[in-house]
């Protein structure tokens, strides 16, 4: 089932709407986030790698906001631990459908992906949690409650790798950080009224947070360490352990 090319915002719109993953987005979604997410590729490598790392005997690993299954995929590409399973979850019913449809053959055997909220999902005897690029999609005031499931939910010594769009307290930082960005989705293609319908349309439906304030929720929380492993502009990729 091929996807197509990213044009959702190259017509001017008259009134933009709030982003949302529906089938329109499932689409285009695989050229959109290559474009849009700088280091996005190495991110996914790398949370393979992890996951090849961390990852138990009977134990779960789970890709939470897991869209078309790109960290999923990488994951079960990497692990070699007895009697683990991949639980990849998303409240799209579009990309769960596609997700389903596009997983290789005989995947089930590792992998059960779910359509829900995953603020309702049970955590439970988890090695590995990704949250990539999702946490700035969930409500401010429900973040530290769903952070604080996953660290009861992670086996001491577990890991989260957390991915998140990053904003800054400095402005000039946040005018230059924005300003990378921009010019990074144009050097992909996006023009500036692509650009900045994306930008309306995303408008207080993607949150971002500074890494102090996910570092210091994060540390409250109990984990022991929270350290970036890999910054791009203002997208970067946090490791925390437990």
């Amino acid at each position: 089932m091929p996807f197509e090319k990213d044009s959702l915002y190259a017509n001017p719109l008259g009134k933009v709407a709030a982003f949302k993953f529906d089938a329109s987005v499932v689409d285009v979604f695989p050229d959109m986030i290559q474009r849009s997410v700088p280091g996005y590729s190495t991110i996914i490598s790398a949370i393979g790698l992890l996951a090849g790392r961390f990852s138990r005997d009977n134990s779960y690993c789970y890709d939470l906001g897991c869209s078309l299954g790109a960290a999923t995929l990488a994951m079960q590409q990497q692990i070699t631990a007895e009697n683990c399973r991949i639980v990849a979850i998303d409240n799209s019913p579009d990309m769960v459908e596609r997700l389903q449809k596009t997983l290789p053959p005989n995947s089930t055997q590792m992998i059960d992906v779910i359509c829900g909220d995953l603020r309702d999902i049970s955590i439970k005897q988890a090695s590995v949690v990704v949250l990539n690029f999702t946490l700035q999609f969930i409500p401010l005031a429900d973040r530290q409650r769903l952070l604080s499931r996953i660290y009861a939910g992670l086996l001491p010594g577990g890991i989260l790798i957390l991915s998140e769009k990053l904003a800054f307290d400095d402005p000039r930082q946040q005018h230059l950080q924005s300003d990378l960005h921009h010019l990074f989705k144009k050097n992909q293609g996006y023009s500036d009224m692509e650009i900045s319908q994306k930008r309306t349309a995303l408008e207080n439906v993607l949150i971002p947070e500074t890494f102090v304030t996910h570092q210091n929720r994060l540390q409250n929380i109990g984990f022991s360490s929270v350290e970036v492993w890999f910054q791009y502009f203002n997208f970067a990729s946090m490791i925390a352990l437990k």
